[in-house]
Formats: structure tokens, C-alpha cells, sequence
């Protein structure tokens, strides 16, 4: 039969052998002579054999327990490991991650500070990331293959799922360079005319006639929703021309002269020859905001210091 050896007993050994005396290790441990003298004897019976040779003056290996102290060393130092490694795995120290996001939100700079920061607080996690539409993420966390996911909006159904907002950001028209309503960008030079409008501003209503290149739905239906309600409250339906599967290729379509296009703001950091970006201002329903989702009730340690690491960096923005 095996023995049933309890791991103090192997703890009590180990001083007993490194102090070579009973007294000595008594004291390094905590407790009493007898009661350790005891406990020895109860090792001894469990295994069978004799670990010390008693002498007058101390207590010497026999070499049965030469060859225990070297076992019960790497025992209890693989214990601790262990310990040590689930611990580091509930805090999120250690294990993997799995984080989702689409288009929009991985051009977001609040995404890759997220990264950088749980990076820096956990760089034994094995981190990897998927870009795909939010119907497919919100599947992917579902189905367990994901275990946190930056979206603008859930599709459909979001049973199952906590969606925490993160940020919100306001939404700009793009417009090419040359577009009569882009004159007040232009005057202020090419480079702002690229990367930003200032104070720059229209109403979204000025924009009823033009045709307007937008992302594919099923890309962003959070973002296209959010985009025909706005337009509808200003009085028309956006005659919508042209569709991309991405927003970088809506840019690029806007660049090209072929229409305008709503976008985030966050975007206007996207460097497009050829774009310029201004403000709306009339159309405050016009909000991109950013979530972060995941499975109710289940969170691994990993994800849960990716999610603590996102609220602390969106409070520090509000903040700002």
C-alpha cells in the first residue's frame, strides 16, 4: 500500500535533517521537541524505514534519508511552483488571452494603449488577437474562442454577454480635398486639410445631396445604424453609392472623389492624402462608442486584468 505521508511531515523532515538535531530544528519550525521527535517517527512508520541514526549528540541520515532529503527538497519546491503558477494564473499573470476587435476599434488608439498596458502588467500571458466584423466576435466569445472583444455595438442577441462602454467618441464627415464645402479647410493648408478640419464645421443636413460611401453593414452595424438615424433625423436618406468591407478602403474611396462618409473621429488619424475631415454640427446623436465584451459570469484572471487595465486607462480619458 502506498503511505499516506502528509507534505508537513516531509517539511519536518527537511529541518530535522538540515539542522541535525531535534532541538534545533524544533526551534526553526515552531513547535516542540517531542511533538517533532513524533512526528519523525510517524514518517519513519509510514515508509518503513529508518531516516536518522539517534546519537547522543544529534541526528544523522541514514542513507535511506540521504536519499529522501533530495526527493522531499524537489517535492515541496515543485509544490510552491505550483502554487505560485496558479496563483500567477488567477491573477492573470500567466496563461493565455484571446481578444477580439473590429476594423474601427483596432485603429482606436484607446485599443493599443489597452495592449501596451496589459503587456506591461503581465508579459508571460500569451496574447493573441483577431480582427474580424462584430457578428463574428460576438460568435467567436460565444463559442469560447475569444475571451474579450472591443466592438462598437453587439449584433443582434447579446444574451449571454456584458458589453461595457469604454469611451465614446464623436463622428466627422470625410470629404475629398477639393469639395466645395472643404474650402475652409484648404485655406488653412494641404496638411490640415488631411488630418483634421479645427474648428471647421457643416451641418449634416449639407451633405442630403451627395453620395455617400459607407462600410458594409454587416462590418459595423452599430456605426451604419447609428449614421442612417442620423441622417433621417436630419431631414434625408443618405443615397449610399458605394460600400467597402472596411473603413480604410472608405477613406480611400473618399479620397478618390468618388463620395463622402461618416466616420469615427478617431480615424482622422488614419494619414489619407486627399481627405478632409469636418465637423458636424448638427447631428449630436452622432456617437461612436467603444465597448468592451465578454461571457457573463465567466472572466478568465488574464482577461480580467485586460478588463481592469481598459477601465483604468477609460477613466483616466474621461478624466482628460
Amino acid at each position: 500500500m502506498s503511505p499516506n505521508i502528509d507534505l508537513r511531515l516531509l517539511r519536518y523532515f527537511i529541518a530535522v535533517a538540515e539542522e541535525g538535531h531535534l532541538t534545533k530544528a524544533a526551534l526553526r519550525i515552531g513547535i516542540q521537541q517531542p511533538p517533532l521527535s513524533q512526528q519523525i517517527r510517524v514518517l519513519e512508520k509510514e515508509l518503513g524505514v529508518t531516516l536518522f541514526n539517534r546519537l547522543p549528540r544529534g541526528m544523522e541520515l541514514t542513507e535511506s534519508g540521504v536519499a529522501l532529503l533530495a526527493d522531499a527538497r524537489a517535492i515541496l519546491a515543485q509544490l510552491e511552483s505550483t502554487v505560485a503558477g496558479v496563483r500567477r494564473i488567477a491573477a492573470g499573470k500567466m496563461g493565455r488571452i484571446a481578444v477580439g476587435f473590429t476594423e474601427s476599434a483596432s485603429l482606436h488608439p484607446f485599443v493599443h494603449s489597452v495592449i501596451r498596458a496589459f503587456r506591461a502588467a503581465a508579459p508571460d500571458v500569451a496574447l493573441k488577437v483577431e480582427e474580424t466584423n462584430t457578428h463574428e466576435l460576438v460568435e467567436a466569445l460565444r463559442q469560447k474562442r475569444l475571451d474579450l472583444a472591443f466592438v462598437r455595438s453587439p449584433v443582434g442577441d447579446a444574451t449571454g454577454l456584458t458589453m461595457e462602454t469604454m469611451l465614446v467618441e464623436e463622428m466627422v464627415a470625410a470629404l475629398p480635398v477639393d469639395h466645395p464645402l472643404a474650402a475652409g479647410v484648404r485655406k488653412n493648408g494641404g496638411k490640415g486639410a488631411r488630418k483634421g478640419g479645427g474648428n471647421n464645421g457643416i451641418a449634416l443636413a449639407s451633405l442630403a445631396e451627395e453620395s455617400f460611401i459607407m462600410t458594409r453593414r454587416p462590418s459595423g452595424p452599430g456605426l451604419y445604424d447609428t449614421i442612417i438615424a442620423a441622417c433621417h433625423a436630419a431631414g434625408f436618406s443618405p443615397r449610399v453609392m458605394q460600400e467597402s468591407s472596411k473603413n480604410l478602403s472608405t477613406l480611400s474611396l473618399v479620397a478618390a472623389g468618388l463620395g463622402v462618409s461618416v466616420i469615427p473621429a478617431s480615424l482622422t488619424r488614419v494619414n489619407a492624402e486627399g481627405i478632409a475631415y469636418l465637423k458636424l454640427s448638427d447631428a449630436p446623436e452622432l456617437k461612436a462608442p467603444l465597448h468592451l465584451a465578454y461571457r457573463e459570469g465567466e472572466i478568465s484572471g488574464a482577461a480580467a486584468l485586460m478588463r481592469e487595465e481598459a477601465i483604468k486607462l477609460g477613466a483616466q480619458q474621461k478624466r482628460h
